[in-house]
C-alpha cells in the first residue's frame, strides 16, 4: 500500500508523458504536436513533483505543473495563433450562418470542410465568432469555439455536482467537493479530456450536459432533466440515447410520471432547437447530420479509424449492412437491459449510457477513437462526484412509495 501511495501518481503522469510525446513522431495534425511537445513537458513535470514533494503537496502540486502543460498552454497557443482542427471551423462557420440565414447548413457544399455534422444546437458555441470577430488577441480568443465548449463542459460538472449535493449535511458536502474538485482536475488535466479540450472540444458540451442530466435525475428533477437533455438532443444525435436511460433511472427511482414528464420535456424542448434548420434546409441537413457521418454521403467522412463498424462498412454494401445491423441489436439489446434492469442511481444509469454509445461508436460505419472518450468521462464521473451515494430525498420518496403499498395491501 505504502509502494502504491508513493508511486501510483509519478507512474500515471509518466505514462501521460510518453502518451503524449507520441504525438510529435507520429501525427500529421499540427494541433496534435503542438499539443503533445506541451502536454508531455507538463506530464514530465508532474512526474517528477509527484515523486520528489512530500504528501499532500505531491497530489496538488503535479495536478497544477498537468493542467498548466497539458491545457492552458496549449489552448493559448492553439487559440492565439488561430491553429485548430477542421471542426472548430466548422462550428463558427454554422454560427454565422445561422446568425444570417438562420440556418447553419450550406446548401451545395462540395468540400469536407463546408460539410456540418451537428444539428443546429451547436452552431450557438460558435456565434461568438460573428460577435466578437478576429482582430486582436481577446477577440480571437473569446470568439474561439473551443473556449465555448470548455465553458458549458465545466459549467455542467460543477452544476453536477451542486445538484448531486443539495440536501446533505455540512461535513459531507465539504468532503465531497474536496474529493469531486481535486477528481476533477486530474480528470480535466488528463489526456482523456486536455487533448479534445485543445484542440476542437466538440464533443465535451455534449459530455457536460449528458452528465448533469442524469444528475438532475438522481434529484428527482424531472423538467430540469429534461431540459438539459434537449440542449444536449439539439447538439448532436448521438445524445439521443441518453434519453432513454434517464428517463428509466426517474422511472426506477422516482416513479411514472417524473419518467414520463421528462421525457415530454426533453422531446418538446428539443423540437424548437431543430425544427426551423430542418425546414428551411431539409435535404442539406439530412446528408449532413446523417448520411455523412454514416459514410453514405456524397463525399466520404474523415472519421475513419478502424474501428469494427468502420471495417465492416470498407467490405462493400453488405459490409455496410452488416455494420448497422449489428448497431441496431446493440441499441436492442441496451433498451431491453433498461426495462429489464433499469438504472436506479447515477452510477448504473452512466454505465448503461457508456456501454450504449461505446456499442455505437464500435459498430458505426464510420467513427474515431477520441468519441470514446465520452463513455470513459461518463464512467469517471459517476464514481467520482458522489452521485451513488444516498440521496435523502430518494429514500424518503422510495419509503413512502413502499408504506403506500403496504397500506394498500392490508386493506385489500
Amino acid at each position: 500500500m505504502a509502494w502504491a501511495a508513493s508511486w501510483w501518481w509519478p507512474v500515471g503522469w509518466s505514462l501521460a508523458a510518453v502518451w503524449a510525446a507520441v504525438f510529435p513522431l507520429v501525427s500529421d495534425v499540427g494541433t496534435h504536436r503542438v499539443w503533445g511537445i506541451c502536454a508531455a513537458v507538463g506530464y514530465t513535470g508532474a512526474a517528477v513533483a509527484a515523486r520528489v514533494l512530500p504528501r499532500p503537496r505531491a497530489v496538488r502540486v503535479p495536478v497544477a505543473i498537468a493542467l498548466a502543460g497539458a491545457v492552458v498552454l496549449p489552448l493559448l497557443l492553439l487559440v492565439l495563433t488561430g491553429q485548430a482542427q477542421s471542426e472548430v471551423d466548422v462550428i463558427e462557420r454554422s454560427g454565422r450562418l445561422l446568425s444570417e440565414r438562420g440556418t447553419p447548413y450550406l446548401d451545395a457544399p462540395r468540400q469536407v470542410e463546408e460539410y456540418t455534422p451537428y444539428l443546429p444546437g451547436m452552431a450557438l458555441l460558435g456565434m461568438p465568432r460573428a460577435l466578437f470577430g478576429e482582430h486582436g488577441w481577446a477577440a480571437r480568443y473569446f470568439g474561439d469555439a473551443r473556449v465555448w465548449c470548455a465553458v458549458v463542459f465545466l459549467a455542467c460538472l460543477v452544476a453536477s455536482r451542486v445538484v448531486v449535493r443539495r440536501g446533505r449535511g455540512g461535513a459531507q458536502v465539504r468532503r465531497g467537493d474536496e474529493r469531486f474538485g481535486a477528481a476533477m482536475a486530474v480528470l480535466i488535466a488528463s489526456p482523456v479530456v486536455a487533448l479534445p479540450l485543445c484542440v476542437s472540444g466538440v464533443d465535451l458540451p455534449l459530455a457536460g450536459l449528458c452528465v448533469l442530466a442524469i444528475a438532475c435525475a438522481v434529484r428527482g428533477r424531472a423538467v430540469a432533466a429534461g431540459l438539459v437533455l434537449a440542449a444536449a438532443c439539439s447538439l448532436k444525435w448521438t445524445a439521443w440515447p441518453a434519453i432513454p436511460v434517464v428517463v428509466a433511472l426517474l422511472g426506477c427511482a422516482w416513479g411514472a410520471r417524473p419518467a414520463l414528464r421528462s421525457a415530454a420535456t426533453a422531446v418538446v424542448g428539443t423540437v424548437p432547437l431543430v425544427l426551423p434548420s430542418a425546414l428551411l434546409s431539409p435535404g442539406p441537413m439530412v446528408q449532413q447530420v446523417l448520411a455523412f457521418p454514416t459514410g453514405q454521403g456524397e463525399l466520404e467522412t474523415p472519421a475513419a479509424s478502424p474501428l469494427p463498424g468502420r471495417l465492416l462498412a470498407e467490405q462493400g454494401v453488405m459490409g455496410w449492412a452488416a455494420a448497422v445491423a449489428l448497431l441496431v441489436c446493440g441499441a436492442i439489446a441496451v433498451g431491453v437491459s433498461l426495462v429489464v434492469k433499469p438504472p436506479s442511481d447515477a452510477v448504473a444509469a452512466a454505465d448503461r449510457l457508456a456501454i450504449g454509445l461505446a456499442i455505437a461508436f464500435l459498430l458505426a460505419p464510420a467513427g474515431r477513437f477520441g468519441y470514446l472518450a465520452l463513455p470513459v468521462l461518463l464512467v469517471v464521473w459517476a464514481r467520482w462526484v458522489g452521485a451513488s451515494e444516498p440521496v435523502p430525498e430518494l429514500e424518503s420518496g422510495a419509503a413512502t412509495r413502499t408504506a403506500a403499498v403496504s397500506i394498500a395491501g392490508g386493506r385489500r
